[in-house]
């Protein structure tokens, strides 16, 4: 399995390093979880400057691919020729986007019939591309297609993958370790609640 995290100049490193953290959590020869970046370096929002693990055309040949935030997502989406290197196809990848991430997925056309969670600032720039913005909720997921809103909310992606690709008890098993001492349990439920809540709704919806 390769996942791949797609990081753009001025990346938010909350999103792509704790989804890096926690995915690496499955320890299995055939996991792989990189950092895909249009150029050999990106620098984040904070000056924290990474070397890229694999291209960005890689991210065609991964089974799921989990787009980050940054301040320059509008550069990026503004750009046809960056664009154009994505070529992602959730009818065989899972695809997971957080904050202006999500307007990344909706340039691309790959939020036509998915409403999404996005940040605040990113709100208006979604809906301008013609998604519906799911005000009350921080993460949500329909068939191949995640979104989340707020830094944290990455936690959520990486479960989200991790229960999608290797199970539920994997997942959990990855979350209980990165959660903080005297909170592990609050914290598995929470992040399964979340998964099963979507998958419950996903079942109900497809019926």
């Amino acid at each position: 399995m390769h996942i791949a995290i797609l990081t753009f100049d001025g990346f938010n490193e909350l999103d792509s390093l704790i989804a890096l953290g926690i995915l690496n959590r499955v320890k299995k020869p055939d996991w792989c979880v990189s950092i895909a970046c249009p150029s050999p370096e990106v620098t984040s929002m904070n000056g924290v400057t990474l070397e890229a693990q694999c291209a960005l055309e890689d991210a065609a040949h991964a089974d799921a691919v989990i787009i980050g935030s940054g301040m320059k997502t509008r550069e990026v989406v503004a750009d046809a020729a960056l664009m154009a290197r994505m070529k992602l196809d959730p009818s065989r990848q899972l695809l997971g986007a957080q904050c202006s991430g999500t307007l990344i997925l909706a340039k691309l056309g790959l939020l036509r019939d998915v409403p999404a969670c996005t940040d605040l600032t990113t709100k208006p720039w979604v809906e301008e591309a013609g998604v519906l913005v799911l005000n009350h909720l921080f993460f949500f997921a329909r068939a191949n297609v995640a979104t989340a809103g707020g830094c944290l909310a990455s936690q959520y992606l990486a479960a989200w993958v991790i229960a999608q690709l290797e199970g539920v008890d994997a997942a959990r098993d990855a979350m209980h370790y990165v959660a903080p001492v005297g909170e592990k349990e609050a914290y598995v439920e929470r992040a399964m609640k979340k998964h099963r809540a979507v998958s419950h709704g996903e079942r109900r919806r497809m019926m």
